[in-house]
């Protein structure tokens, strides 16, 4: 990319980080000036934005920073936290609403993933462009305006087309926020806000179930799903409103500028993304092996996409740096993540299931089951924030081992221990894999940002959450395919299903562990460990 193309966007864009001890203690330690009260009723936005570029500049710290991240971690938990908590009102749909047919309900499942992964790299891309605090406001606009229709939905039909347009939201709003973490915060700072954000993560994916459980036990079986999407509009508007307040705009500079968007790559990535996502999220409902002729098309149009963007790249703004490859904490990191969601993310599918299928709990208690996983997952990532400065990769290490004793207490607990007590069964073994999933997701998000300019936060934010969502769906198809396998060959036997389809999460964290390993050697061996 041209020198020309690299200018930040953004006022708060702090310049790349340098990878030196020194200079990280020195960036750290660095005292911010105190500054003069704001009094919002006598001074016009732009000018309290004016005020915040000139203190921005004199210390490179915005001083809205952590009231911004917490807008932040309302946004993206309300997106994430739709990943999981429609997996308890699926009965519900079934049961109460007209239309709601079991392709119908699989859609409402695997379209969300599709719209999310679809727009996840050009909603990043937006972001660094054009502002990100403009992308982030129409996210959560859009998302809230889904979701009050996904609430109101008469028929199946329209709820399919509802959750499409709430993954897309979701698509263009997640990268502003690993972004704009990215941009507000540097140093060990960095590590903090990443972790808080990798509280939320886990928070959110593991406490979606108990949320879905008591919404539908407050309100019934048959409507109690609505309020499933419901809970979000308070949550979106509130989002919204603070939003303009604290977090950033676009410089004055940049909102002039004229960019290029590269609709050529953006169609070819789109393409390959749902060519590659559509047969794993679709390998229940679509029997036919035809289907994997599609993850061929994908490799057909990734191979495309990286012929194009060289050649796009060489005079103008590509839709992704291909360069951002080159640095070995960036593409460990996406395919560490990758592996690792493929991993983590069946457990709740398959558990929940088992747990309302098999052994007959309610909603609620289903859901009360994820709370253990919860509360290790948001303490564990925020002291693996505040760490990982110290220990780095070493730290992603401990937590994969870490999952792979809790993924194997469960597979355990399961084979003998099956029954209706199996909930404070799982109680430790959730709570240590909790605890592993903390000190993996955020430390490994903010190595994995350590190296990338600022000013393709953005984009390189939503590759790694690409590669989320695409082991999300690979893990989810394959435990998913053992699972069903073994309920199909053992008429129900949901204690032998469970453990089988788990054994594959646990190969999967098994592999993204070795790819920690081999990054820690090969760090020490080379003196190149990634660092904050």
């Amino acid at each position: 990319m041209a020198a020309e193309h690299r200018r930040s966007a953004e006022p708060d864009a702090a310049p790349t980080v340098a990878h030196h001890p020194a200079h990280h203690a020195a960036t750290a330690e660095r005292p911010s000036a105190p500054q003069p009260e704001d009094h919002p009723g006598q001074r016009s936005d732009a000018q309290r934005s004016d005020d915040q570029e000139a203190q921005q500049h004199e210390d490179g710290q915005d001083p809205n920073r952590w009231k911004a991240l917490v807008i932040c971690l309302l946004g993206g938990g309300i997106v994430l936290l739709d990943v999981s908590i429609v997996n308890v009102a699926l009965q519900s749909i079934s049961s109460g609403l007209t239309g709601a047919t079991p392709e119908a309900v699989q859609w409402i499942l695997s379209g969300y993933a599709l719209a999310f992964g679809l727009l996840l790299v050009p909603g990043g891309r937006l972001g660094d462009a054009v502002g990100r605090r403009r992308m982030f406001v129409i996210g959560v606009a859009l998302f809230t305006l889904a979701s009050a229709l996904c609430g109101f939905a008469p028929n199946g039909l329209v709820l399919v087309i509802a959750r499409l347009v709430q993954g897309l939201a979701g698509g263009l709003l997640t990268p502003q926020v690993t972004a704009l973490i990215q941009q507000l915060f540097r140093g060990k700072e960095r590590g903090t806000a990443f972790g808080l954000f990798g509280a939320t993560v886990g928070i959110a994916t593991a406490i979606g179930p108990l949320v879905g459980g008591l919404l539908i036990t407050a309100f019934g079986t048959e409507n109690g799903w609505r309020f499933v999407f419901f809970v979000n509009l308070p949550v979106g508007l509130v989002t919204i409103l603070l939003a303009f307040r604290y977090l950033p705009a676009a410089a004055k500079a940049a909102r002039g500028r004229k960019h290029d968007f590269d609709p050529v790559g953006i169609v070819l990535l789109g393409a390959a993304v749902v060519a590659l996502l559509l047969p794993f999220v679709q390998s229940e409902q679509w029997k036919s092996n035809a289907k994997w002729w599609l993850v061929v098309a994908a490799v057909v149009f990734a191979v495309l996409f990286v012929l194009w963007e060289r050649r796009y790249g060489r005079t103008k703004e590509p839709v992704v740096d291909l360069g951002l490859f080159r640095r070995r904490s960036f593409s460990l990191g996406v395919g560490l993540a990758t592996v690792y969601f493929a991993g983590f993310t069946p457990l709740f599918f398959v558990l929940t299931l088992a747990l309302q299928s098999g052994l007959g709990y309610s909603a609620l208690l289903a859901g009360l089951a994820s709370v253990p996983f919860a509360i290790g997952s948001g303490i564990a990532s925020t002291v693996g924030g505040r760490v990982v400065h110290r220990f780095g990769r070493q730290l992603i290490v401990v937590g994969t081992v870490l999952v792979l004793l809790g993924l194997g207490g469960v597979v355990w607990v399961v084979a003998n221990h099956y029954g209706p007590d199996l909930g404070w069964w799982l109680v430790l073994p959730l709570l240590v894999g909790g605890i592993g999933s903390g000190l993996t997701i955020s430390p490994n998000q903010t190595l994995t940002l350590s190296e990338v300019p600022v000013e393709q936060g953005g984009s390189a934010g939503g590759l790694i959450q690409v590669g989320a969502r695409v082991g999300s769906a690979i893990g989810i198809a394959a435990v998913g395919s053992v699972f069903y396998s073994s309920l199909a060959s053992t008429k129900g036997d949901y204690s032998q299903g469970l453990p089988l389809g788990l054994a594959v999460s646990l190969v999967f964290v098994a592999v993204a562990l070795v790819a920690g390993i081999v990054d820690v050697v090969v760090g020490k061996v080379h003196h190149t460990e990634a660092s904050v």
